[in-house]
């Protein structure tokens, strides 16, 4: 690929990335907001949050056979629209709006979390680990923005909360108008008989499909109740709390820069994983076993969720044979992930609420973080997944 060409690939790469998470991440700081104008129930609020992971579950496993009969690119634009139309549908004053447009969103967001590893795998295959960090910095940054920003926007702008949710629609047309600029490459068509399927039965397949489910569970548990755990087992009030889950991003932010540089090759890359993780059930055991340890605690789960991440999404691209087999694995990988990742919250709750304790649902993700450095390991294996056509 000519220089120019990989150039404006790359911008568009990284505008993409800056929607990939703010959709989602803006409606937690808003939900008492939505749920009081909307007379939510706080079940209803819950399941708000969920719905995008449920249809990143949903949509995850088609998504490559959509990519192989427009293309890469045209089906990433497709997303972009489709995205951009979910958060402008959220400004409309209804339950039944927020909803549909929260569902078109995630599936917009479940197509370019399949597709950007297999684009990264045909453009850039010698560049994947630090491309892949290079995507996933600009989405945790733009995320923590949105987090930010959402409360401020909501108070000072006309409509409200609603405003604060529909305004990203505007960088994902903007993504859009500089992605078509892609539609003028030619892109062939994968013929039916040469499209990958998902390799449901590979077991190398499986131990990557494994390493996203945990990190991604370990991720929206984080997400969804470390305030909640900062305020009942470590005293602190709801702003210190929530100051943690931004340092918690930071931490993750920086530490998925240093992946390229450490994940120089095969084994390295297997090693950042298998310590990612491990960083991850530590930062959990800190929680469980030090309460007063909040900074350290957050500091060294949130590092390891943005090892992982990049680790994780490197696999999918580097255990491939080409594009059409990276969307195959990813489509795979994702739709199992999320699913864990929709269902983690609810259950780690579900325990709360059962035993009137944090320690067990800690116990679990302590369990959790150090079996996902097993799955790391297997899936950093120096092989490739062959595809099943």
């Amino acid at each position: 690929m000519r220089p120019r060409a990989a150039g404006a690939l790359l911008v568009g790469v990284l505008l993409v990335a800056c929607v990939m998470r703010s959709p989602i991440t803006v409606v937690g700081p808003l939900v008492p907001a939505v749920s009081a104008d909307l007379r939510l129930s706080s079940t209803a609020a819950g399941v708000l949050t969920t719905v995008p992971l449920l249809a990143f579950a949903a949509s995850s496993a088609a998504v490559p056979r959509v990519a192989d009969h427009l293309g890469l690119r045209r089906t990433l634009f497709a997303a972009l629209l489709l995205l951009a139309a979910g958060s402008g549908l959220r400004w409309h004053p209804s339950a039944a709006a927020l909803f549909t447009g929260t569902a078109l969103l995630g599936v917009a967001i479940a197509v370019v979390n399949v597709l950007l590893p297999a684009l990264l795998r045909q453009a850039f295959p010698a560049r994947v680990a630090l491309l892949t960090s290079g995507y996933v910095v600009v989405m945790g940054l733009a995320g923590s923005a949105a987090s930010g920003l959402a409360v401020p926007v909501a108070d000072g702008a006309p409509g409200g909360w609603r405003t604060a949710l529909a305004v990203w629609a505007l960088p994902a047309l903007l993504a859009a108008a500089v992605w078509s600029l892609q539609l003028r490459r030619p892109e062939a068509r994968v013929p039916r008989s040469a499209r990958a399927r998902a390799p449901w039965r590979s077991p190398l397949a499986w131990a990557v499909t494994a390493f996203m489910g945990a990190q991604s569970v370990t991720f929206y548990v984080l997400i969804a109740w470390l305030p909640t755990v900062l305020v009942e087992r470590s005293g602190l009030d709801e702003a210190a709390a929530g100051w943690h889950l931004s340092l918690v991003q930071g931490a993750g932010v920086l530490a998925s820069l240093l992946v390229p540089a450490v994940a120089t090759s095969a084994r390295r890359a297997r090693r950042t994983g298998v310590a990612g993780s491990l960083l991850t059930g530590t930062g959990y055991a800190l929680l469980l076993l030090a309460p007063g340890w909040t900074v350290a605690a957050s500091v060294v789960v949130g590092a390891g969720g943005g090892i992982t991440v990049v680790s994780a999404l490197a696999a999918i691209s580097s255990r491939a044979v080409d594009a059409s087999g990276a969307a195959a694995l990813s489509g795979m990988a994702q739709s199992v992930g999320y699913l864990l990742a929709a269902l983690g919250p609810v259950a780690v709750g579900a325990l709360h609420a059962g035993t009137g304790s944090w320690t067990l649902p800690l116990v679990l993700m302590t369990a959790v973080g150090l079996l996902q450095a097993f799955a790391a390991r297997a899936a950093g294996r120096d092989a490739v997944v062959l595809p099943a056509r």
